[in-house]
């Protein structure tokens, strides 16, 4: 298969496709004939994998390592546990930080709703934000 019938297949971009070899995810064969990058079957099979693996946070540099101790013989079964249990909390934590900023935005609207738009004068830049006084940790600012 070439770039655009393996990335037809996998349902990505051909730039995608590009873009996993360029990083060494992808390890096609060159036609000599005529220098064109040719995937076959096993190809696929990694692109699909390194979908399934984007889909669950990997970094590509992440996939690269796993795909490494496969390619080695190697199990990356206890790296992949590992670094999915390191990540979890870290995710459920930003989840945390992310409610807090929308209700930060949320207040903030809600305050800016009734406040005139101000030019730059040379004093202000936006007056909705220097005029905004953040809420403290727990507290409402409606």
């Amino acid at each position: 298969m070439k770039v655009g019938e393996l990335a037809r297949t996998a349902g990505v971009t051909a730039e995608t496709v590009r873009h996993y070899t360029r990083e060494g995810l992808l390890r096609p064969q060159r036609d000599p004939g005529n220098g064109y990058q040719l995937f076959d079957q096993a190809s696929l099979n990694r692109l699909r994998f390194i979908q399934r693996a984007r889909t669950l946070g990997f970094s590509l540099k992440e996939i690269g390592e796993i795909l490494d101790h496969a390619d080695h013989g190697d199990s990356p079964c206890p790296m992949v546990r590992d670094l999915l249990a390191t990540r979890l909390p870290e995710i459920r934590q930003r989840i945390v930080e992310l409610e807090r900023l929308a209700a930060r935005m949320e207040s903030a609207l809600n305050n800016w709703s009734e406040m005139p738009d101000g030019a730059p004068d040379g004093h202000t830049i936006c007056r909705l934000i220097e005029h905004w006084n953040a809420p403290r940790e727990g507290e409402r600012h409606d």
